[in-house]
Formats: C-alpha cells, structure tokens, sequence
C-alpha cells in the first residue's frame, strides 16, 4: 500500500526516482563524477575497490548512482547491478586513447546483457579539458554508440574537476526517462522495449 501512495503522489507532483548504475574503466573519473553531483564538490579519491552509491537531487528527480569499481578484476562483478537499473552512464577518460578498444568491449558487453536492454544510456566523454582527448564524437566512433538501433542514447563531453557537462548529461537523462515512463514505458521493470 505504501508503494501505492507514493506512486500515486510522484504522479501528481511530479518527483520521481530512478536507479542508475555509473561504469567504465578505471581512473575513467566515476567517483569524482559521483561526488560532483552528490555534494558539489571534488574530493580525493583513491581506486573504487567495491561501490559507492549516493542519491542525488536534481530539479524534481532523485537518482540512486551506483558507482562501481572499474578494475579489471572488478568488471565481472558489474552484472550484479544491472537488475532493476532505469539508466547507465558509462564514463570514458577521453584521454585514454590506447584503451577505448577496451571501453567499447566493456561497454557492448553491458548493453547486450539482459537486464540493461531497457536501460537509457548516457555517455559522458569525461577530461575534455585535457590537452590531447578526443572529442566526445571520437568516443562516439569508438564505442559504435552509432550502430545501436532502438536504444535511447547521448554522449556528452565532461570535466568531472569543474564540473562542466554533468547537469546538462543529467538533464537528458531525466528527461528522457520520464518521456519514457509518461508513455506507458516501464522502464525500471524492464518489461517494454524502445
């Protein structure tokens, strides 16, 4: 019944919540990302061995980011987060040219699993203030975001340090999934398709 109401009331006044799992590589700026959005702050990270996981507010949406490690011994344990997942942001250090072959196989892999097809995805091609990152349409060319059919996507290019990129990434995030669930789309159960 509690759950009931609380639909009912999100309906009415619009507050919604959604469940977002953050990957990508190590050192790709996940955590810094996370904290940006969640206290406005950078903070001193060291790797992410496990998760973070926070709730941050912006305008009328609550996100539940599940940041998680992004080590190669870590990146088995990713598919445990996906069940019940709205949305992926899957972060890519732009800078990192010699590994976005590896970017792109973590982040097929992601997309393809079953519990992430109805997921929206944002991409944020993090450390454009970087001399020498590649474009966020390079990121796009080297993840193949253009082959995906009937998947709702965006790249957009970010400094985790200032902060540049995040809110307009958030704001297409939230947007696009109260699009979908104000079309009849579940997107947290998974049961629709776009």
């Amino acid at each position: 019944m509690g759950q009931a109401f609380r639909k009912l009331f999100d309906t009415f006044f619009g507050n919604s919540e959604m469940r977002v799992v953050m990957l990508g590589l190590d050192a790709a700026g996940k955590t810094t990302i996370l904290y940006k959005l969640h206290i406005g702050e950078v903070l001193s990270t060291v790797p992410t061995i496990g998760f973070n996981v926070e709730k941050v507010q912006y305008k009328n949406v609550i996100f539940t980011v599940w940041d998680v490690g992004g080590q190669e011994k870590l990146r088995p344990l990713w598919r445990h987060y996906f069940n019940n997942t709205d949305g992926l942001i899957y972060v890519v250090d732009s800078l990192d040219r010699e590994r976005i072959g590896k970017a792109k196989a973590e982040f097929q892999a992601i997309i393809k699993d079953p519990f992430m097809l109805n997921s929206v995805i944002l991409v944020f091609a993090n450390k454009q203030d970087m001399k020498g990152a590649m474009t966020p349409m390079e990121v796009c060319e080297g993840l193949g975001l253009r082959d995906l059919k009937n998947r709702k996507w965006h790249i957009q290019g970010t400094c985790a340090l200032k902060g540049d990129g995040l809110y307009e990434g958030l704001d297409w995030l939230a947007g696009t999934l109260k699009e979908l669930k104000a079309a009849g789309y579940s997107v947290t159960l998974g049961t629709s398709s776009f």
